[in-house]
């Protein structure tokens, strides 16, 4: 009976090991250029591009603009708004009394 079990792992063993196998071939078959990219049409694409704008020149005019600007905010004097009632104890005290 353990004979019997050791034979059936080194089976399943042998099958899965096969079955890697197989499934690997197709991608050692394929002979596309590393760093390339297949898209679903079919078309083979780079996988990573590079511009060089080193002998590119470019012409133009700078421009500016005809005020300068100032960066620092000065701060606004304004008045107080709480205004502050010199006749509030005679109205309290004239209250009180109207009680």
């Amino acid at each position: 009976m353990l004979q019997k079990s050791r034979w059936i792992l080194w089976l399943a063993a042998l099958l899965a090991a096969l079955l890697a196998a197989l499934w690997s071939l197709p991608v050692l078959a394929e002979d596309e250029e590393v760093g390339t990219a297949k898209a679903e049409d079919g078309v083979i694409y780079k996988k990573k591009t590079v511009y060089n704008f080193e002998d590119d020149t470019i012409t133009g005019d700078l421009t500016r603009p005809d005020q300068e600007f100032l960066s620092g905010r000065i701060k606004a004097q304004h008045k107080s708004l709480i205004k502050v009632r010199e006749d509030f104890r005679d109205k309290v005290l004239q209250s009180v009394g109207d009680l």
